[in-house]
């Protein structure tokens, strides 16, 4: 296994969850009272935020197939493990955007 897989693999997941973020961030950024116009550069994020996901996606699968594969997954199962603990939370925000939007909005 490439020596620096499991460090790619976090950093996938750790963007996809930023890219997730840029869905319930402005909402909560509001909620505590942080405005402005800057916010609006998070709806352009947005639009990539499948393909980021999906991409992170497939480099955790493509880690833990060499992990397994090369006898490294004792030595790599912890890192591989959070990559794939943040990935599936950045999937959760992605697909249940509007309804955190919408939780997030009656808290106001």
């Amino acid at each position: 296994m490439p020596p620096n897989l499991p460090r790619i693999s976090l950093a996938g997941a750790l963007s996809s969850l930023g890219i997730s973020a840029c869905c319930i961030l402005p909402t909560l950024l509001i909620l505590f009272g942080v405005g402005g116009s800057w916010i609006a550069v998070f709806a352009k994020l947005a639009a990539f935020g499948y393909y980021v996901a999906a991409a992170a996606s497939l480099i955790l699968i493509g880690a833990w197939t060499a992990a397994f594969q090369g006898g490294t997954l004792r030595r790599n199962g912890r890192i591989l493990g959070f990559g794939t603990g943040l990935s599936a939370i950045a999937w959760l925000v992605l697909l249940n955007e509007t309804q955190l939007n919408d939780y997030l909005i009656g808290i106001m």
